[in-house]
């Protein structure tokens, strides 16, 4: 069973089955989640939610003792919902919750989960604040810093001497552009920041100024996938003289490709892998068979994240459980413990839960293609630099 966008608000989703025949020793442990399935980021969330499922299967077929039941709920991106999604999964037995997808969904969220004093883990909040509230039950496995360093890269790579930024006055989003424009400038490179409400939707007042005023040589949006849409819509009319257009979180992934085909052409994003992949490691070739097996297609960058912050949680469990310190409340301390290889890299947990080891890649669209084009030690193909959608 898989969750497709059209889904209901509120439709929960169980994936679990069942421990008794491991023996007297195993148990089952609810994992909970709310994750976006219908909404303007509804690919986003239903990408990350497909990989944990992935987790699930996997975990539940190899790790012959415990198991995990499985279930999301859809936060339609609401602030309000995500917490009512925490605050009921709790007294259901949850031990755990997978956070969904922004920060300023994420924040809330975790703030409920550390009221209730569970375990809270995300790959889909960057916002800086997030880690500086001192909560010991709050963990992610990225963050803006590797963001910053993979679009930083990248301009360099393209020797860019202006950058138009437009991004969204939501917390990561802004922190973002903030960052970049500040590291950039002192570096040399001229740049223009262009902030906008999150509830607007003509872009084309933002790009005539980058057209008419900054004349830069690359477009940049750090934004959510929603606005990409309306800012190449605008761009793709008004046709500004940039060489390249970037972007951030959800943009370099398949979907975008099949949904939009005309504005996606050249556009850079984010994207820790190449599409389609080809795994080399063991962990990587049964996650893109599992997943493959129960939802017929290619993974993405975003499931991957998925897979690996849950792959993470439930390993935590199943140790906290051996060792006595779940039932103690322990799981918090046990997953902070972790230190290994994952598809996305190295991941640790500092004392404020944030994985300092995390760096993300830079991927162009190229004829329904995938390809990693930054940082160049990294890259399976060329960057098509200049080249632009329209």
């Amino acid at each position: 069973m898989h969750n497709k966008p059209g889904i209901r608000a509120k439709t929960l989703l169980t994936i679990g089955i069942a421990a008794a025949s491991f023996g007297a020793q195993a148990e089952e442990f609810m994992v909970g989640a709310h994750m976006p399935l219908t909404g303007a980021i509804a690919r986003s969330g239903t990408a990350f939610n497909e990989g944990i499922q992935a987790a699930v299967d996997v975990f539940n077929r190899t790790n012959g003792k415990h198991t995990i039941k499985y279930v999301a709920i859809d936060d339609e991106s609401a602030p309000a919902k995500a917490v009512a999604a925490v605050e009921k999964l709790a007294p259901q037995g949850a031990v755990a919750i997978i956070g969904g997808y922004g920060s300023n969904i994420i924040g809330p969220a975790s703030d409920a989960a550390n009221r209730l004093k569970l375990t809270y883990i995300t790959a889909g909040g960057v916002g800086e604040e997030l880690t500086k509230r001192g909560y010991k039950t709050f963990f992610r496995v990225n963050n803006t810093a590797g963001y910053q360093r993979a679009t930083e890269t990248l301009l360099k790579e393209m020797d860019a001497k202006s950058v138009s930024i437009v991004y969204s006055t939501k917390e990561a989003t802004a922190e973002l552009a903030k960052a970049v424009e500040k590291d950039m400038s002192a570096k040399g490179v001229k740049v223009f920041l262009h902030p906008f409400d999150p509830a607007i939707t003509d872009f084309k007042p933002i790009i005539n100024k980058i057209k008419l005023q900054d004349k830069s040589e690359v477009l940049m949006m750090s934004a959510y996938e929603n606005d990409y849409v309306g800012i190449l819509r605008a761009a793709k009319v008004l046709k500004p003289p940039v060489k390249s257009v970037i972007g951030m979180w959800s943009l370099a992934v398949p979907k975008m490709a099949s949904d939009f085909p005309d504005l996606m052409p050249s556009v850079i994003g984010t994207a820790m892998l190449p599409y389609p992949v080809e795994y080399q490691n063991a962990e990587g070739k049964q996650f893109a068979e599992t997943y493959k097996r129960m939802f017929n297609k290619e993974v993405d960058y975003l499931s991957q994240f998925g897979f690996v912050k849950a792959t993470l949680l439930f390993e935590a469990i199943a140790r906290a459980a051996d060792n006595g310190a779940l039932k103690a409340g322990g799981l918090s301390e046990e997953l902070r413990k972790t230190d290994r290889d994952t598809l996305i890299g190295r991941v640790t947990f500092d004392a404020s839960g944030d994985n300092p080891n995390f760096q993300q890649r830079m991927g162009q669209h190229d004829n329904g293609k995938i390809v990693i084009v930054s940082p160049a030690s990294a890259a399976n193909g060329k960057l098509k630099y200049p080249s632009v959608p329209w």
